[in-house]
C-alpha cells in the first residue's frame, strides 16, 4: 500500500481512516475505528499513542482477541503463506520463512508449549530480534505469569504497529523506530585517526556466524556511512573485527616482522534496538581498548 500523508488520513471520513490502516494491527480494524473519534492527530507518535490507547481501553477479553489475532512464529501458517503480507515480510526478514525441518520442528514444539501455558500464540516484533534472541525469549517468557506475558505481548504489538505505522503514514514527530551501530578507529601511537582499516561486523549465533558488513575507515578514522541503520538494530550478539596489521605494516615502523595484533575481534551485545551503539578502537601495536560511545 501507498504511503499516504498524516494530514490526509486526519482529512477522511472514518470508514477511509480504517481502510488507510488496514493491516496495522492484525486482523483488528475495530481499534483504528475506536481511534478515528479521537482526531486530528498532530503527530505520528500521538497518532500511534492513540491506537494503543485505543486498545487499553478494551475489555480483556478484546485484548486476547487482538493478541490471538497474530500468527505463530515460522508455524504452519506461516509455511502456507496463510498470513497478512506484513506478517510474511516480518518473519521472512528473520529467516523465518527458510528454516531447516529440525529448525521448524523446535519452533513447532515452542509454540505448542506456549500456547498450552498462555491460550495465545507467542508475539514478538520479529525486526527487533536475532533469531537466537527470539529463542531466549521464548525460554525466558515461558516463565511469566498469564498477566505479565499479556503485558508483554501487548508491549511486542506496540512495537510492531509503530514500525508499520511510519512505513504507512508519512508526517511529522515520528516514534522512534530505527537504530545505529557505528565505530571509530584511533591510533594513539600516531596521536590520531587511523585511515584505511577494514571493519568486518558479523552477526553471532548459536551455530553460525553471519558477516552483516564490512566497511574501510575514512581519514576521520569513521567509516562513510553506519555499520547498521536504517531499521532497528536487532537484539543479539555481534563482533566487530578490526584488520590493525595491514594497517601498521602500510604505516612502515619499526616492527617485528610478525607483529603482535592483527586482527582485533571486539564482541559485544546490542539490547536497545532504537538506541545508538558507537563502538569504537583505540589502539597502538601493542594495544587496544574500547568503549560504548555516543
Amino acid at each position: 500500500m501507498d504511503a499516504i500523508t498524516l494530514a490526509a488520513l486526519n482529512a477522511m471520513d472514518a470508514p477511509g481512516f480504517v481502510a488507510a490502516l488496514d493491516g496495522i494491527f492484525e486482523h483488528s480494524p475495530w481499534v483504528a475505528e475506536a481511534a478515528a473519534a479521537h482526531r486530528p492527530f498532530p503527530t505520528l507518535a500521538a497518532l500511534h499513542e492513540g491506537l494503543m490507547a485505543a486498545v487499553e481501553a478494551r475489555p480483556a477479553a478484546g485484548r486476547l482477541a487482538l493478541i490471538a489475532a497474530h500468527p505463530d512464529l515460522a508455524g504452519k501458517a506461516a509455511r502456507a503463506g496463510a498470513i497478512t503480507a506484513e506478517s510474511v515480510s516480518e518473519q521472512a526478514g528473520l529467516g523465518l520463512d527458510r528454516l531447516s525441518d529440525a529448525e521448524f520442528d523446535r519452533f513447532e514444539v515452542l509454540n505448542a508449549a506456549y500456547r498450552a501455558r498462555f491460550g495465545f500464540p507467542f508475539v514478538i516484533c520479529a525486526r527487533r530480534q536475532t533469531r537466537d534472541a527470539v529463542l531466549d525469549a521464548f525460554d525466558s517468557r515461558l516463565g511469566n505469569t498469564p498477566d505479565e506475558e499479556v503485558a508483554a505481548a501487548l508491549a511486542e504489538i506496540g512495537h510492531i504497529t509503530r514500525l508499520r505505522l511510519v512505513e504507512r503514514i508519512e508526517g511529522p514527530g515520528a516514534p522512534p523506530t530505527t537504530g545505529r551501530l557505528s565505530t571509530h578507529v584511533l591510533d594513539t601511537h600516531k596521536g590520531g585517526p587511523a585511515a584505511g582499516v577494514k571493519v568486518e561486523l558479523y552477526e553471532i549465533g548459536a551455530s553460525a556466524r553471519a558477516r552483516l558488513a564490512e566497511r574501510v575507515t575514512n581519514t576521520d578514522g569513521r567509516t562513510d556511512v553506519p555499520l547498521l541503520a536504517g531499521a532497528p538494530l536487532r537484539i543479539g550478539t555481534y563482533e566487530l573485527v578490526f584488520h590493525v596489521g595491514p594497517y601498521y605494516a602500510a604505516r612502515d615502523l619499526a616492527l617485528p616482522e610478525r607483529p603482535f595484533l592483527d586482527r582485533v575481534p571486539i564482541r559485544f551485545s546490542i539490547g536497545e534496538p532504537e538506541g545508538h551503539y558507537h563502538v569504537p578502537l583505540v589502539m597502538t601495536p601493542w594495544s587496544y581498548s574500547t568503549y560504548r560511545g555516543s
